[in-house]
């Protein structure tokens, strides 16, 4: 079983940035792969990127990509989302993800149903 804690959501204007953070429970964080989600109102929840268990290999959303970046902390137990310049069609609710392997098929990473755990979401809102 794997717990998930967001943090660091919040209101910022247009162009500026934010970190996300993913906190998760269980002994051997590294067997995670991880992924980063958001969901608009109105609309289906979408990928935005994930990260291989052990940081190796990373993956992201068109519309993301050159402006964020995942990580991860393996002794800290925490995978981080650096946004930069922050548009306001970035706004959503960001749900941190936990698959229950450290790689996955690069076809499957943008598939809600290959992650087993979910955070309980943290708002980012970008004013224009």
């Amino acid at each position: 079983q794997v717990q998930l804690v967001e943090s660091g959501g919040g209101l910022v204007q247009a162009g500026n940035s934010l970190r996300l953070s993913c906190a998760a429970s269980g002994r051997t964080f590294s067997n995670n792969a991880m992924g980063w989600f958001r969901q608009a109102p109105g609309k289906e929840r979408e990928f935005v990127a994930a990260i291989s268990g052990g940081g190796g290999r990373t993956y992201y959303a068109e519309s993301v990509k050159g402006r964020f970046t995942i990580s991860r902390d393996n002794a800290k137990n925490t995978v981080y989302l650096q946004m930069n310049s922050l548009k306001p069609e970035d706004t959503a609710v960001y749900y941190c993800a936990a698959a229950s392997l450290p790689l996955l098929p690069s076809e499957t990473v943008g598939i809600t149903t290959t992650y087993n755990y979910w955070g309980q979401g943290t708002q980012v809102t970008v004013s224009s």
